[in-house]
């Protein structure tokens, strides 16, 4: 199984999702708002990948983005908002 985190954006939004084996099996999508923040406003895993931990690595990644970045994250999506309030050591760039 070859699972990848992506990365893809422009100015104004942007996307974190994994692919398995060259499947897209989950997305989180993202607005910038302004140069110092991103709001994560929507999440969504394909059915039979619960338990995959998809949405965590995703917070993860956007976690690294923000700090590469120095923004903060606005977590809107109850998905996104859910893996901060479960994983402390994450809450740095709220």
């Amino acid at each position: 199984m070859n699972e990848i985190i992506n990365v893809d954006f422009n100015d104004k939004k942007g996307s974190f999702s994994i692919t398995v084996d060259g499947k897209t099996e989950a997305k989180m999508t993202f607005v910038f708002a302004g140069n110092d923040k991103l709001i994560i406003d929507h999440t969504e895993v394909n059915p039979g990948n619960n338990g995959k931990g998809y949405e965590k690595k995703m917070v993860e990644r956007a976690v690294a983005f923000a700090l590469e970045r120095n923004m903060k994250i606005i977590p809107l999506c109850p998905y996104a908002k859910s893996v901060f309030d479960r994983n402390p050591e994450l809450r740095s760039v709220l």
